[in-house]
């Protein structure tokens, strides 16, 4: 059967969803957006996992049921859908365009060398770097070359210690990262915030956390001068190509947030097409976009996730009294204990995306607007613990399938000590946040 035509229409569905969240108009959430990405999603039923299956069906579920109850419910999740979307399509239209770059090759060999604290500390935030514009393609291009290390010298505390890396190089962009759902997430959610409060707490503990890893890892042994890897000559100039690329899309989000106004999710959508636009005009080989018709995984995780989150969230809300509030108490406590019911969430499979999405879908009803940081530092930090350091989130699955490392021993196995740690310092920095903000 020629399953073409179907393909190509869902391309044209995820493409026409990225129109709409880059126009950001709400009546085209309802009516272009959301609809076209959910048919994406269910055209291309046959080939989901068993979780987005599962996510898939809870959306339409949630659907039905707010347009018998109230159709009003659906607003936010349906926008919430739209401007996702369109940020993962732009962000794998940006991971495909430097993608082809040579300087993500000698970035990648130059991972790989030096001695063994260099070298962990190198693929730990070298996958940070390289996940601010290439997100799951940071994932994917240094498991590669570990899975290639592995194939060609065998199993190693150096291929181990690298697949700890990465996941901990990964999880600590959701954390730190200006570009990742997490944080764009957060805030578009959390009212009354700017990234740069959120990103000048949150990077400092994304940085200890990579450092602290350097206790959690195995003794390697010292190579021979004839095994030593040779580093790539003249690495510098790459690692400035992908700097300035960064530099570019944080430089466009914030003034376009300046400018016009912009929600953060369409302003770093936007950012990045552009950053897209001009790579496509400078390169001389290929300049055709892209088929987005096989991410519709990632779109049902994400997307319908988020949408879960933003649509339960509407639905508490809507049924909580108008003189409801919570004792002074409730928000240190539930600052502290957030990430930590997000890594447990994470442990049995539920993506972090919808308590993230409720916890800030109620924050406008709830949480005081001056203690938001608090709230956002939880948040972000749970998240990024949480793909980092529990079995099946979606880059410990691919970890796994690049390099035959099983997914609980390349997280629970290898990791709860510096998971359990971490999560004590984020919920301790998240509470404290929140009793000193506090009014």
């Amino acid at each position: 059967m020629d399953n073409r035509p179907i393909d190509t229409l869902r391309s044209g569905l995820v493409y026409l969803t990225l129109v709409a969240g880059v126009v950001g108009i709400p009546w085209l959430a309802w009516f272009v957006g959301a609809p076209a990405v959910v048919l994406a999603i269910v055209l291309a039923w046959p080939n989901l996992n068993r979780i987005p299956r599962v996510i898939a069906s809870a959306v339409l579920l949630a659907i039905a049921t707010a347009l018998v109850v109230d159709p009003g419910l659906l607003t936010a999740g349906l926008m919430t859908i739209t401007r996702l979307a369109a940020l993962v399509v732009a962000v794998m239209l940006l991971s495909h365009a430097l993608g082809r770059s040579h300087h993500l090759s000698v970035i990648s060999e130059h991972l790989f060398s030096g001695r063994a604290l260099t070298r962990y500390l190198s693929i730990t935030f070298g996958t940070l770097f390289l996940a601010m514009p290439l997100n799951f393609g940071s994932v994917s291009v240094v498991s590669t070359l570990i899975g290639r290390e592995i194939e060609n010298n065998g199993d190693s505390g150096g291929a181990r210690n690298a697949a700890r890396g990465v996941l901990r190089g990964f999880g600590s962009a959701s954390v730190c990262s200006p570009l990742s759902i997490a944080v764009v997430l957060t805030l578009t959610l959390v009212p009354g915030l700017h990234g740069w409060q959120l990103l000048s707490l949150t990077f400092p503990l994304a940085a200890g956390y990579l450092l602290m890893g350097t206790v959690f890892r195995e003794p390697e042994p010292v190579a021979v001068d004839a095994q030593a890897r040779v580093r790539p000559p003249r690495v510098l100039p790459s690692w400035l190509f992908f700097g300035a690329c960064i530099g570019l899309i944080c430089l466009c989000t914030f003034l376009s947030r300046a400018l016009f106004g912009l929600a953060y999710a369409q302003a770093v959508t936007c950012s990045c097409l552009l950053v897209v636009a001009i790579g496509l005009v400078a390169s001389p080989g290929e300049r055709r976009l892209p088929r987005m018709d096989n991410i519709s995984n990632e779109l049902a995780i994400i997307c319908g996730s988020a949408f879960l989150g933003a649509t339960l969230s509407a639905f508490v809300a809507a049924g909580l009294d108008t003189d409801f509030d919570l004792p002074v108490w409730a928000f240190p406590v539930t600052a502290f204990g957030l990430p930590w019911v997000l890594f447990a969430g994470g442990l049995v499979g539920m993506n972090p995306l919808i308590l993230v999405t409720m916890a800030g879908g109620l924050s406008s009803r709830l949480w005081p607007e001056s203690a938001g940081l608090g709230l956002a530092i939880a948040m972000v930090s749970g998240w990024g613990l949480t793909i980092a350091g529990t079995p099946y989130s979606a880059n410990a699955l691919l970890v796994q399938r690049l390099t035959g490392y099983d997914n609980w021993r390349a997280t629970i196995g290898w990791s709860l000590k510096l998971s359990l740690i971490a999560l004590a310092v984020a919920s301790s920095l998240a509470a404290a946040t929140t009793v000193v903000l506090m009014d």
